[in-house]
This record gives structure tokens, C-alpha cells and sequence, in this order.
């Protein structure tokens, strides 16, 4: 029988980090006089957090084991008209695990953090911002309605912009972040605009209330259209994950965010905050599953954020950037499994990639910090024997990421590709070759960073940019100098972070496949089997963790997979030469990759530059000619000038009064003679 969870018990998980947040942010600062240190900072956050990974962890055991479940409102905000706006919870089985992916590896950034920030002048500042991200993600996926989404949505955002541009004094940072805001704003008008519809047409912004009235919208045609109501809501909605978990078009903020500390790197940009537009668009499984249309838009661009994004990871140098392109593109894989409507199979991977993304990130930062702040992976090399922790971490992590079988990423990232294989909508066809391509792409440039880092030569000592640093100026190289340095393993606050992750990042894909494609959804997330039948044949098809590794060595993804891993080792460790040819031989490719296929050029140029010189022709043409120029100076000029050409009419002498009315006399009998007779 299903126990109902205590809400005091689920109101402590957001509210200790923000407890956390408000102590360090207030009494670490100058804003609050500066009263605690660094120690108490982080001691505060860090604590915070991990009472809520406990309480997270103790809720997804009672989800899990004793089915309990919470659904109600906390606090009733306001109504208007029959609106109730309304803070409240929704605690499921999908919702627990985020609660747990969430505070986890918020808990291993925190602690991660005490190491890598540990020269930063913004230290307690920096505690207090991953926090409050922190408090705001979980408030987004613990809710019930909209509104409260709608709310952690656009606090993570902000959280973003304050972490991207931590380092306010780097203008590369304050670009990257305003970036990141006007993109995602870009698309939250589009997620609104959804909102709203489904406000106006269902009268509730409660997720109950608005699944009972779902076939209603889906009967409901869009007014003044031939357009279904329902697929114009899913589009919107989806617009709005388009932005938060950066598909293509609206990706551009992502590769750009890496100007920020690398910890926000692994907590929002690969664990968390990109995730957020997958978690919702599986919370509203229930609407989805009514519009064939919005799930091949959804499909398609997916499809193609899986494998351009991957493109552009081959020809990165920076160590952040590879790791940044490898998060669009498996966030592109997500996203394809959402359009198949395989939205178990999509969490799964959201959720193993969770940990081995926020590993490799740390990763990257420790081998950063080892390497005295360069980024560049031209400059690295030989590693492996200086950061034996770090490397080993690392190449699991990498392991994942390819889909090695047994390990956590091979799992979901395989189920994602037979879900697809699977799906008879148009556009899977597309999907299917966009996935299994991305497969060898994945392979390939991951092992091309983990080689040119951890193997080969040592090239750190040729590095012609020493100053070359991850803080510009803000603490890090000038404690290390300009002169070319051994590397060196990190601290064990850096390494002991590392190493926790690497477990579910190993295992914890052998040990949930079963219940995550199975029974544990079951309730939560809702699939038309008899209209989208991908996740009912893909259940027929797995048959246990042992089985599908062992089928897949005589699948066509694992070649692929082995065949870019042995590629990038020919190309960089046996002729290293051969890049460079390649690179030569097809320059304008190298051109279109370098430019990020001109996204960026056609953002800034065009659609910047249109949207300005709209502005501008709006704010001379509509506000100061025709608003300020003629309506409103226009109207009073007019009233003076017809005053002052009747004003010698009123002299105030009788006589010109008197010869008025004769006038007007005579003028109305000539009328009345010539006109009317």
C-alpha cells in the first residue's frame, strides 16, 4: 500500500541549500560586513546540500520500495478568477530520482569546489550561487504546477548568468553571459506562450488537473488555423526546452558558458540545469502523446543536435569546449528519444549522464589545475603518469560516454538507439542514422582529448601561451607565474569528488536498466503504446543488463564505437601528422566547423542587427515621429496655431461683434435666396 511522504520532510530538501545560500551569501560578503570566513561558508553550503541529499535519498527509497507518493499544495499564493496560483509538490517515482541526481552532484561540486576556487577572491560568493542553483532546480522538479516550474525555471537561468560571469572583470565572461540570457529568454517566450494556452483552455496550472482535461485540448482546434490546439501547446512548451537544454538553433549559449569557474560547468551545464527542458517535456508525457506533429518536430531537432553538435567537438582545442560539444550532442540523443516517445529511456540517460558528465567536467578541471591553468589540449600530453587520479576518472568517464558495454553510458545510450530503430514516425528513418553516426562521432573525438591529454608526448614545456589560465587574472596564475611547471595530481577535496562520482558512472546503468525501462515509471509517465510503439518493443527486446552487453558486441554502434577510438588513436599518437593533412585537404569544412556552421555570425549579423534596426526604426519612426512628433507635439502645435489665427477675432469690441452677426445675417440670406428657392 502507497504512504504518503511528510511535507515538512520534503519542504527541508529546497529550503537547506537556500538556508546555506542566504547564511554565506549575506554573512560571507561584503553586502552583510563580511562576518563568517571561507571555512564557515562552505561548511554552511556544503551541509545544506547534503541534507537534502539525504532527505532525497531517504524519499527515493520510500518511492521506490514502498511506493509513496505527495501530491498538494504547500501554499495557496493567490487566485484570480478561478487561477490558483500555488506553491506545492508532486513526488513521484520521476521526481525522486531527479531530487537525488540533483543533490548528488551538487554535493560533489561543493566539495569539489573548496579546491578549485581556493585562491578566488569571490570565494563565499561562489558557495552561495551554486546553492541557490541548487534551491531553485529542485523547486523546479519537485513541483506541481506550472507556475512553480515556470518559477525554478527562471531561477536557474539567472543563477547561470550571475556563475557564467562570475569573473566580471573578463569581458569574454560578461559577453558569455548575457548570451546565455538572451538566448534562453528567447526561448521562454516560447515556453510561456505555452503556459498560457494551456491557462486560457484548461483554467488550472495544476499538472492533475490539466492531464484529466487533456483530451479535450487534444479535440480542440487552435483558433483561426487549420492547427490542432494541442500541437501549438506542445511546440511552444518544447521551444522553451529547445533553450534551457540548448538545441540547436538555440545551443549558442552553451559551448560560450564554459568562460565561467569549471565547477558551474559540471553542476549546471552538464548534470542539471540543461537537463531541465528533458525533465519537463517527459513530466508533460500526457500532452505530448497527442500530437504526432509536435513529437517529429521534437524528433528532428534532436537528430540534428546529436550529430552537428558532435562535429564541432572534433576540432575544439580548449579541454571544456570538447567536454561542452559532447553535452550538446548527448542532449540532442535525449531529446531523440523524447520524439519516439521513449521518455523512460530519455531519463535514463539523462540520468547516467548525469554522473559521468559532471565527472568528466571535474576531470577536466583537475587536469586544468594540474596543468597550472592551460586549456589547451595542443599543449598537454603524458599526463597519465603526474595525475594517476585524475586520469583514471577520466578515462572511465570517457569509457561512458562512448557506450562501452557494462558500463553506465552503454546502457541508456543503446536503449536510446533500438527506441529509435523501433518508432515508425516519419522521421525516425533521419533520427536512426543521426544517432548511429553520432556513435562513431562520440568515440572519436572523446579518445582524441583523452590521447592528446593523457598520452604522448609531454608538450606542456612548448606551450606558447603559459599565461594561458581558466580565471584570466582572477587568483589562479598569479600564484603559479609564467614559467612553464610540471603538472601535478590535485588535492584530495578535488580527487575524492572525482572518485565518488566514477561509481555511478561505472555501475548504477547495470543496476537500474531493468526498473528504469520497466516498472518504475509506470504511472508517472504516460505512453500511447498503440500510437507510438517504440518503448513497448524495446521492453520485448532487453531482456537484462548481462544480455544486451553481450548482444551488443555483434551490434553495428559498438564497431562504430571502436572504430573511432581507433581512429583518433592512429591519427594522434601513431601519425600525428595526419590531422594536419586532413585539415589542408578539406579547409573549407575546417571553415564551416571552425564558425560553428555561421550560427554565430548569422545571430550577431543578422538577427541581432534586424532586430536593432526594428528597435531603431520603431523608436524614430513610431515613437518620436508619429507618437511624440504627431500625436502628441502634433496635437497641441495644431491648437495654437487655429488659436492664434482666431484669436484677433475675440478683440473684446462691440462693434466687431455687431459687424460679425450682420455678416453672418447677409452670408445666411444670400444662402437662403440663391440656394433654396
Amino acid at each position: 500500500m502507497a504512504t504518503t511522504l511528510s511535507a515538512s520532510t520534503l519542504l527541508a530538501v529546497p529550503l537547506a541549500p537556500l538556508v546555506g545560500c542566504v547564511l554565506a551569501g549575506i554573512l560571507g560578503t561584503q553586502f552583510g560586513g563580511n562576518r563568517i570566513g571561507r571555512a564557515a561558508s562552505h561548511t554552511l553550503t556544503i551541509l545544506g546540500v547534503l541534507i537534502a541529499f539525504v532527505l532525497s535519498a531517504m524519499t527515493l527509497y520510500s518511492v521506490a520500495v514502498d511506493g509513496a507518493r505527495f501530491n498538494a499544495t504547500i501554499y495557496e499564493w493567490m487566485v484570480v478568477g478561478g487561477l490558483k496560483m500555488e506553491v506545492g509538490f508532486m513526488i513521484d517515482s520521476l521526481t525522486a530520482m531527479m531530487m537525488c541526481v540533483v543533490t548528488f552532484v551538487s554535493l560533489m561540486v561543493h566539495i569539489y569546489t573548496i579546491g578549485y576556487m581556493e585562491e578566488d577572491e569571490g570565494y563565499n560568493r561562489f558557495f552561495a550561487y551554486i546553492s541557490l542553483f541548487t534551491f531553485s532546480m529542485l523547486m523546479l522538479v519537485m513541483s506541481n504546477n506550472l507556475l512553480q516550474l515556470f518559477f525554478g525555471w527562471e531561477a536557474v537561468g539567472l543563477v547561470s548568468y550571475l556563475l557564467i560571469g562570475f569573473w566580471y572583470n573578463k569581458p569574454t565572461a560578461i559577453f558569455a553571459n548575457m548570451k546565455a540570457f538572451l538566448v534562453n529568454r528567447v526561448g521562454d517566450f516560447g515556453f510561456i506562450l505555452g503556459i498560457g494556452l494551456i491557462a486560457a483552455y484548461t483554467g488550472t496550472l495544476n499538472y492533475t488537473e490539466i492531464f484529466a482535461k487533456s483530451g479535450e485540448l487534444g479535440r480542440m482546434g487552435f483558433p483561426g488555423t487549420d492547427w490542432m490546439l494541442i500541437t501549438v501547446i506542445c511546440i511552444c512548451l518544447f521551444i522553451g526546452a529547445m533553450g534551457k537544454s540548448a538545441q540547436f538553433p538555440l545551443h549558442v549559449w552553451l559551448p560560450d558558458s564554459m568562460e565561467g569557474p569549471t565547477p558551474i560547468s559540471a553542476l549546471i551545464h552538464a548534470a542539471t540545469m540543461v537537463t531541465a527542458g528533458i525533465f519537463m517535456v517527459s513530466r508533460m508525457s500526457p500532452l505530448f502523446e497527442l500530437s504526432d506533429t509536435a513529437l517529429n518536430f521534437i524528433l528532428v531537432i534532436g537528430s540534428i543536435t546529436a550529430l552537428f553538435m558532435g562535429f564541432l567537438g572534433i576540432i575544439q582545442n580548449d579541454i571544456k569546449r570538447v567536454v561542452a560539444y559532447s553535452t550538446l550532442s548527448q542532449l540532442g540523443y535525449m531529446t531523440v528519444a523524447l520524439g519516439v516517445s521513449a521518455y523512460p529511456v530519455a531519463v535514463f540517460h539523462l540520468m547516467t549522464h548525469a554522473f559521468f558528465k559532471a565527472l568528466l567536467f571535474l576531470g577536466a578541471g583537475s587536469v586544468i589545475m594540474g596543468m597550472h591553468h592551460n586549456q589547451d589540449i595542443r599543449w598537454m600530453g603524458g599526463v597519465r603518469k603526474y595525475m594517476p587520479i585524475t586520469w583514471i576518472t577520466f578515462l572511465l568517464a570517457s569509457l561512458a560516454l562512448i557506450g562501452t558495454p557494462f558500463f553506465s553510458g552503454f546502457y541508456s545510450k543503446d536503449a536510446i538507439i533500438e527506441a529509435v530503430h523501433a518508432s515508425h514516425l516519419p522521421a525516425a528513418g533521419f533520427a536512426y542514422f543521426s544517432v548511429v553516426a553520432g556513435v562513431f562521432v562520440t568515440a572519436f573525438y572523446s579518445f582524441r582529448l583523452y590521447f592528446l591529454v593523457f598520452h604522448g608526448k609531454e608538450r606542456y614545456d612548448q606551450n606558447p601561451d603559459a599565461h594561458h589560465d581558466d580565471a584570466h587574472g582572477h587568483g589562479h596564475d598569479d600564484h603559479h607565474g609564467h614559467g612553464h611547471h610540471e603538472p601535478h595530481e590535485s588535492p584530495k577535496v578535488v580527487t575524492v569528488p572525482l572518485l565518488l562520482l566514477m561509481i555511478p558512472s561505472v555501475v548504477i546503468g547495470f543496476f537500474t536498466l531493468m526498473p528504469m525501462l520497466n516498472s518504475f515509471f509506470d504511472g508517472v509517465i504516460f505512453v500511447d503504446v498503440a500510437r507510438h510503439p517504440a518503448m513497448a518493443e524495446l521492453r520485448e527486446d532487453i531482456h537484462g543488463p548481462v544480455a544486451m552487453a553481450l548482444h551488443s558486441l555483434t551490434s553495428l554502434p559498438l564497431w562504430l564505437a571502436i572504430a573511432g577510438v581507433a581512429l583518433s588513436y592512429y591519427m594522434y599518437m601513431v601519425n600525428p601528422a595526419l590531422p594536419a593533412a586532413i585539415k589542408r585537404a578539406c579547409m573549407p569544412i575546417y571553415n564551416l566547423l571552425e564558425n560553428k556552421y555561421y550560427l554565430d555570425w548569422i545571430n550577431e549579423n543578422i538577427l541581432a542587427r534586424g532586430a536593432r534596426a526594428l528597435g531603431t526604426g520603431l523608436w524614430k519612426g513610431g515613437d518620436q515621429a508619429v507618437i511624440d512628433g504627431a500625436l502628441v507635439n502634433g496635437s497641441w502645435k495644431l491648437v495654437g496655431r487655429i488659436s492664434a489665427a482666431i484669436r484677433w477675432i475675440q478683440s473684446g469690441y462691440i462693434y466687431h461683434y455687431a459687424f460679425a452677426m450682420l455678416l453672418g445675417v447677409f452670408l445666411l440670406m444670400t444662402y437662403f435666396v440663391w440656394f433654396k428657392r
